[in-house]
């Protein structure tokens, strides 16, 4: 019988934990990990090319990534031609790779409509780049526009809506279906208004969103692309092995180490948790930990790596550009408050270890230490990033450029994971597809924050939740985190944050919160929604790597990202957290730990465990204490301080007469 299905206490528990060899953990196998990433995953639901059409198509997506970086290094054309031509392509490559629905996956099909869809589609966006010269003389506002110009505006955003459906799904549609009705059913814009705002300005699907994502974004994702193809995925799991796995529960902690590490990269909850969860959740489950909660650790720390800073999942490029802030900047505020998100996670894992009594990964099993310093130069493109962009060697662009051509030269030094000409067309290539989903997900966040600038939505919401409120922060900063959950749920990150900064951001602000305060709250609102239920895509992806039961791994995924639903009010009344309004450093360094023990004093109530088993008394003196440490203010911080300290103490001194007792 293996020790999660043993119901003995943990002291019993204790007893039997046995150091855990890494030789006795099964990864799941590539066929399982495909299989639930189609599941959860919409970008895994790809036609499948083989032979001929394979090469051409792969050569063809590796192309579009080189035309891609170009046209952001050395492009004079006007945005609007570069942005058309850029949406055309990913038209185009859009088509080529995802079906209709799963039934439509065949090897080598590619069926005569989605032909016809994806040329229309393409021509559309064509059509305005190469007429735009004479269009911006022509048509100067709505009134001018002709039925023909309305008719491509309505093709051309109904076949990018078509495609955002196949690969990144219906919710985002929702929210784009509602505001459209809301448009033209109850705002009662004409058509040709409609249209010219949302297809030919610059408010719309060629807005802010896929300009930053043509401008910044794109690079970066063929950047991510080559660095995982230098082996550092595997690099990071080592890592965090070393520092971690020897502790009590250590695969639990590699799993919040190497997820953290992993996830700022790749720029998808669901993507991280279920490849980097192959590995570490049959770890934690070998160890004892109950599969449910295997599962949210992966799922909890991989939706974290959307916020860690230095590449936040490509989501900091937006804040930069939304918040009118240098991107180094954006990268250093995030630092504190990610810090503290996974130290929440850190502290749960580790007071579940200790409740069960596990151990850790047995030493001889870990990669020497020496070896690790050796592969040590994989980090080198991520360092040069962070260098280049902090002392602004360079533009970003440049500096994601220079960081790929050293991903390549550290791939060929790499002799376990060599990067040869072959890989280096799959990471062209697969940087490409990454575009695709981004982009078109970022076309649907513009025409949402279209509607809602044509419409004035977002006065009147704002006027809406303000008056709900009454004025109340706390009360209009639970509205508006209730927003962010119900719009973010199943919505990649960077359309996310579009998303909430169009619609729920400027709620707080007319609240008085400081603008880089109430970006950053609804973004850590919004990319909570992988893990909060009903629509938890990452906790479900991690149940079904568990196989476990999804509403309780998602719940459980909940409890342990619970700094997340903290972490944004402390920056939200104290934005010195953010390095904001600072007026020295102790001030930083007391609302850090307060807000850390804090953190420890709600997970602890949550787990029920410390050095023993927690009563209900002392439980809530644990969730009261936590919750006034975390509220910035001198007279909490005692107050939650008494209360935690005391409910530690107390439990020490009563665990040490324990063990004399039975002694």
């Amino acid at each position: 019988m293996s020790i999660e299905k043993k119901k003995k206490a943990p002291e019993a528990e204790a007893e039997i934990a046995v150091e855990t060899s890494a030789a006795d953990f099964e990864a799941v196998s590539e066929e399982e990990v495909n299989e639930v990433m189609k599941k959860y995953d919409k970008e895994s639901n790809t036609r499948i090319w083989e032979g001929i059409p394979q090469k051409i198509v792969q050569y063809v997506m590796a192309a579009f990534s080189l035309y891609c970086i170009y046209s952001t290094l050395f492009s004079t054309a006007a945005m609007e031609k570069r942005l058309t031509a850029f949406l055309g392509g990913v038209i185009i490559m859009g088509f080529l790779y995802y079906p209709a629905t799963k039934k439509h996956v065949k090897p080598n099909y590619l069926p005569w409509y989605d032909v016809l869809i994806m040329l229309v589609g393409a021509a559309c966006f064509f059509y305005y780049c190469f007429t735009f010269d004479t269009f911006v003389n022509v048509v100067t506002s709505a009134s001018k526009m002709t039925p023909m110009l309305t008719a491509i505006g309505i093709i051309g955003i109904l076949i990018t809506a078509e495609l955002c459906r196949r690969c990144v799904g219906v919710p985002i549609l929702c929210v784009v279906g509602a505001l459209l009705i809301y448009t033209f059913g109850f705002a009662h814009l004409s058509v040709d208004r409609a249209i010219y705002t949302l297809f030919y300005a610059t408010k719309g699907v060629i807005g802010t969103p896929i300009q930053v994502c043509a401008k910044f974004i794109v690079v970066f994702i063929v950047f991510g692309a080559f660095l995982e193809r230098t082996g550092i995925s595997k690099f990071f799991i080592d890592l965090a092995n070393k520092l971690a796995g020897a502790s009590s529960g250590g695969p639990a902690k590699v799993a919040v180490i190497s997820s953290a590490l992993c996830g700022m990269v790749s720029g998808s909850s669901v993507g991280n948790t279920v490849t980097t969860g192959s590995v570490t959740i049959p770890m934690m489950k070998k160890t004892g930990y109950k599969p449910e909660f295997a599962g949210a650790v992966e799922a909890a720390a991989s939706t974290g790596g959307q916020i860690m800073p230095p590449i936040m999942g490509a989501a900091a490029f937006l804040m930069a550009e939304y918040m009118g802030l240098p991107y180094g900047q954006v990268a250093l505020k995030a630092i504190l408050p990610a810090f503290l998100y996974f130290a929440g996670i850190f502290i749960a894992v580790h007071l579940e270890a200790k409740k069960l009594g596990l151990k850790g990964i047995s030493r001889k099993d870990m990669v020497p230490g020496k070896e690790l310093a050796k592969k040590s130069y994989l980090l080198i493109p991520i360092v040069l990033l962070v260098y280049l962009v902090s002392v602004n060697a360079c533009t970003m662009q440049r500096a994601a450029t220079y960081s790929i051509l050293a991903s390549v030269v550290v791939g060929l030094l790499n002799k376990d994971c060599r990067l040869t000409p072959k890989r280096i067309l799959e990471a062209l290539e697969a940087g490409g597809k990454g575009t695709i989903t981004v982009a078109v997900a970022c076309a649907m966040a513009g025409v949402i924050a279209g509607c809602i600038t044509a419409t004035g939505l977002a006065s009147k919401l704002i006027s809406s939740i303000v008056a709900a409120s009454g004025n109340t922060l706390i009360i209009g900063l639970f509205l508006t985190m209730l927003c962010c959950i119900i719009l973010g749920m199943g919505v990649p990150t960077t359309a996310n944050y579009c998303i909430m900064a169009a619609t729920c951001a400027p709620i707080l602000i007319k609240l008085g919160i400081p603008a880089v305060a109430a970006h950053f709250f609804v973004f850590y609102f919004g990319i909570v929604a992988d893990i909060t239920p009903p629509v938890a895509l990452a906790a479900y992806a991690g149940s079904a790597i568990a196989k476990s039961n999804p509403m309780k791994t998602g719940i459980n995924a909940t409890k342990l990202a619970i700094a997340a639903f903290i972490v944004p009010y402390v920056f939200a009344y104290s934005p010195v957290l953010l390095f904001e309004n600072v007026s020295g450093i102790f001030e930083v360094a007391q609302i850090c730990v307060t807000a850390l023990i804090g953190i420890f004093g709600v997970a602890a109530c949550l787990n029920g465990f410390l050095y023993k088993k927690v009563n209900t008394v002392f439980r809530v003196a644990l969730l009261v204490g936590g919750l006034t440490l975390i509220i910035p203010g001198t007279m909490t911080d005692i107050i939650g301080l008494v209360l935690v300290g005391g409910v530690v103490a107390y439990q020490f001194i009563s665990a040490k007469r324990s063990a004399h007792a039975e002694a």
